[in-house]
């Protein structure tokens, strides 16, 4: 219990520093941010507006009782209004993280059970013909670009073949099964890259244990070839996949922007790059802070499960 608190109290002191950190940007560029956040083709903005701004920005106040007003505003779940259209951030967010983050899970899903059956295979099977393949396969994989592996699937699946939409967004209440066909192409665009890095680190991480002594014990005892690969040889190559796991899972909630353009999915994308075009600085600081805060809660639940299946993480 003391090791979960320990690490829960590390990820609220690293939520601190990352909001610390995103407050501070702000102040650090030189000059006036309203006028930044106003000036656009060159063009210096209205001295009218600008103070408008500053005001509701709060950036009139000494810098000490911004930066408390700013954490206290966190603490209530207040990110500000946008400076576009007046609409609470918050809302903003709440609407469009379910589907940013479904579509991640249906990308980790098929990563996971595409790459663990096959790293485990190809590992029993070393330098056989799947063993050869799918390891060239993963490396190609990761040579190609997110954005490439979506556009191709566009071109081949929804305008070549006419099989799958090419994008779009249905609501899962309103029609299932679209819903989860236009959910689809997306999802193996995001899995691309997790799948192969998985696969890689699977196949090492079984290599190992196949060579350890407890493997050789449990032989000699008389274990079947299944228990002895169940309970021995999986079961203690998950560990160092699921760190894997853990942190590439964080780096899709950055992937996840090209190909929610892509493929047209409104997610936190969408609101995300309006936002640096109009130079909206409420909602990037809110979507900033809460893809890092998911990045966080990942890595954190990532420690607990890594701790569950390996019981020396606890003691140390």
């Amino acid at each position: 219990m003391l090791w979960v608190l320990r690490r829960i109290g590390i990820s609220v002191a690293l939520a601190w520093l990352v909001a610390t950190i995103v407050f501070m940007t702000l102040h650090m560029v030189p000059g006036d941010p309203a006028e930044l956040l106003l000036s656009t083709g060159g063009t210096m903005p209205d001295p009218a507006t600008v103070a408008e701004l500053r005001e509701r920005l709060g950036l009139e106040r000494p810098l000490l009782n911004q930066y408390g007003a700013f954490l206290m505003g966190l603490a209530r779940g207040d990110l500000g209004v946008s400076l576009i259209d007046e609409y609470p951030v918050l809302d903003e967010i709440a609407l469009r993280l379910p589907r940013t983050l479904e579509l991640i899970l249906a990308g980790t899903l098929i990563a996971v059970a595409v790459a663990l059956p096959a790293g485990t295979y190809a590992a029993l099977h070393r330098g056989g013909l799947f063993d050869r393949i799918a390891s060239g396969v993963a490396a190609l994989l990761l040579a190609v670009p997110v954005f490439v592996v979506g556009t191709l699937l566009v071109l081949v699946l929804a305008q070549m073949l006419r099989v799958m939409p090419a994008g779009g967004y249905v609501p899962f209440a309103e029609d299932p099964p679209r819903h989860l066909t236009l959910l689809a192409l997306p999802a193996i665009a995001i899995a691309k890259g997790l799948s192969a890095v998985l696969f890689r680190m699977t196949r090492a991480s079984v290599l190992d244990s196949l060579s350890r002594d407890y493997v050789r014990t449990a032989r000699a005892k008389g274990l079947t070839a299944r228990r002895v690969l169940v309970r021995h040889v999986v079961r203690n190559a998950l560990t160092p996949v699921l760190t894997v796991l853990g942190l590439h899972m964080g780096t899709l909630l950055g992937g996840t922007v090209l190909v929610e353009y892509v493929f047209n999915w409104p997610g936190l994308s969408t609101p995300l790059l309006r936002a640096v075009e109009a130079r909206d600085y409420p909602m990037v600081v809110g979507i900033v802070l809460t893809i890092s805060g998911l990045f966080l809660l990942i890595n954190l639940i990532m420690d607990l499960l890594y701790a569950a299946l390996d019981p020396r993480v606890r003691a140390s």
